[in-house]
């Protein structure tokens, strides 16, 4: 049964970034409905992002959410999107954002 998986994201899973990244994007095996993407960033449980994310203008099998200037700490990204064969990906994972003290 074929339906999107993610098979990429920036920031990773995991990540332990020193610089706060720009955006989240995410890549998967096949072409998703943009009207129905989700994708929110949230810090200590609240929410960072207001905005809904858009497909990737170059790539219709990815989404991207512009993000504002993150702090150091962890944070959470969740999406739910649905593929073009109706089936839904609902999922999260997190990346942390060190401090200027900890990334030395």
């Amino acid at each position: 049964l074929a339906h999107a998986m993610l098979v990429k994201a920036e920031p990773p899973r995991r990540a332990q970034l020193t610089q706060p990244p720009k955006q989240v994007r995410l890549w998967f095996n096949e072409e998703i409905e943009k009207d129905y993407a989700s994708l929110a960033v949230s810090h200590a449980d609240k929410a960072v992002t207001e905005v809904k994310p858009q497909v990737a203008a170059d790539d219709p099998k990815s989404i991207v959410l512009p993000l504002p200037q993150l702090s150091p700490g962890k944070y959470t990204v969740k999406f739910r999107v649905l593929s073009v064969d109706g089936h839904v990906v609902d999922s999260s994972y997190d990346f942390t954002v060190k401090s200027k003290a900890q990334a030395k």
